[in-house]
């Protein structure tokens, strides 16, 4: 899931055009996108765009924004968009494990009611202080939580930390993308919200990578291509991958511990590494990975 794009539940106009764009995932917003005044509009706008469609709109993985656990629209949300064809709910502002539990909870309920047969993941957004000190438990909290995704719009704004400022954003980044590596479930980057500065979205995206998330959220369709490209595994990477996937075939098969590829020391947790470039490469159809 290299790019995640929002689309407001209250602009059906963009759904299909969102659906047939390059985005990996399209995540439907219920809550900051939708005025309050819109909310019912907007829910039952989605809604009948979501069971109308038999399979994921476009191939893309659905993700929906629902209204925070606390308000009066949570309920309504997980039962307007509770279909087969939603993969995720993105919980915002879960500031404790029990909170993510009874969303679960919640969840399971409508599934049950459906009879669903595939179980819909909980993508839990960190953005709050205590959210990211509490990251881990929030994260560990429930085998439906399936990723984190970070936040800084409501982190950093109210408590007057500079968006802008690189190493607070590298601090948060880090933060998250531990909390989640220590769940074991992946993590998702925060959006950037200046579109007119194309540069500006890559060097986060890349200080990202090189975190290890998987990809980026984007509020505007220009950001997509840049995600793309940013969270695809380079030729270079794949090559250097195979060498290693190579070499760690031989030393099993000759009973060696570590050794050396490209002149670097290699064990274990690069094998890993290198396996992992590898999947994605090969969801993506690139080149020599597709054979390894």
């Amino acid at each position: 899931m290299r790019s995640k794009l929002f689309v407001p539940a209250s602009r059906p106009e963009l759904f299909a055009k969102a659906a047939g764009g390059d985005a990996d995932a399209l995540s439907f917003d219920l809550e900051d996108a939708v005025q309050e005044s819109r909310k019912d509009e907007a829910r039952g706008t989605l809604e009948a765009f979501l069971r109308q469609s038999s399979g994921r709109p476009g191939g893309k993985i659905v993700i929906v924004r629902v209204n925070g656990l606390a308000t009066r629209h949570f309920e309504a949300d997980l039962a307007a968009v509770a279909w087969p064809a939603v993969d995720m709910i993105n919980l915002p502002k879960p500031e404790s494990a029990d909170e993510v539990r009874a969303a679960a909870g919640a969840l399971a309920r409508v599934e049950r009611e459906r009879r669903l047969a595939r179980p819909i993941g909980i993508l839990a957004n960190i953005e709050s202080p205590r959210g990211l000190r509490l990251a881990v438990e929030i994260a560990r909290a429930d085998p439906r939580v399936v990723g984190l995704q970070l936040g800084l719009g409501d982190l950093f704004e109210p408590f007057g930390i500079d968006r802008a400022d690189a190493r607070a954003v590298y601090a948060t980044q880090l933060a998250v993308r531990l909390a989640a590596a220590e769940a074991g479930i992946w993590a998702c980057d925060t959006v950037y919200g200046t579109v007119a500065d194309p540069d500006g979205f890559t060097r986060e995206a890349e200080a990202a990578r090189r975190l290890g998330f998987i990809g980026k959220s984007c509020i505007h369709p220009t950001q997509v291509p840049l995600a793309n490209a940013v969270f695809r595994p380079s030729d270079a990477e794949i090559a250097a991958a195979l060498r290693v996937v190579e070499a760690a075939r031989g030393a099993e098969r000759d009973g060696v511990g570590a050794y050396l590829v490209d002149g670097r020391m290699i064990d274990i947790p690069f094998v890993k590494r290198a396996e992992s470039i590898l999947g994605a490469a090969r969801r993506l159809g690139l080149g020599a990975a597709r054979d390894a």
